[in-house]
């Protein structure tokens, strides 16, 4: 294998230890090379990447390689983290979205069924993003937990409270609902 097929191999097997990192040890049996080598390999690649000015890096922590991000370009990823909606939202996240914030607090099986379909992925995703939390439990058999929408969600859609979401009729149809949800959700 020649160097920059090792030194390949050496960043996804960095890459995949994720934070427990990888030893020396076990970095060097799996590319078959001695330690002495594969340390130079390491040592190498992480001045290559400095000089490249790369977006991560590799350190050494408690005898593990790691791969982490630069400590400079931190305000960046806190800006990413702090977007509840840094990525667009599937079509069956934003009915569950809207399903919830109009309908507050509910349960995963009554969101399912106004919907008709299975809601978990959707609002595993919502979660994540900040734009629904656990509110509480419904009284009864299994107790299940009850969603509503988050500070984010307001602050992301302009909102002062969920008074302000549009209005919806008793005349208003299920295709009027979606559009609604579509303009509210392209702000």
């Amino acid at each position: 294998m020649e160097i920059n097929e090792m030194k390949s191999v050496i960043e996804g097997l960095i890459f995949v230890s994720g934070d427990e990192g990888i030893e020396l040890k076990q970095l060097a049996d799996v590319l078959g090379l001695d330690k002495k080598t594969t340390k130079d390999l390491v040592e190498e690649m992480k001045q290559e990447w400095q000089k490249q000015r790369r977006g991560v890096q590799i350190i050494e922590v408690a005898g593990t390689y790691q791969m982490t991000t630069l400590q400079e370009h931190a305000p960046y990823f806190e800006k990413l983290s702090a977007s509840p909606t840094h990525a667009t939202l599937s079509q069956a996240a934003l009915e569950t979205l809207a399903i919830i914030a109009y309908r507050q607090p509910m349960t995963k099986t009554e969101v399912e069924d106004i919907r008709g379909v299975k809601s978990d992925k959707a609002i595993t995703t919502l979660m994540k993003k900040s734009l629904i939390k656990e509110v509480g439990r419904m009284e009864g058999i299994g107790r299940p937990i009850l969603y509503g929408t988050t500070k984010a969600f307001l602050e992301y859609f302009g909102l002062k409270n969920v008074e302000d979401l549009p209005m919806l009729t008793d005349s208003t149809n299920l295709k009027e609902i979606e559009e609604e949800a579509d303009l509210l959700f392209k702000k």
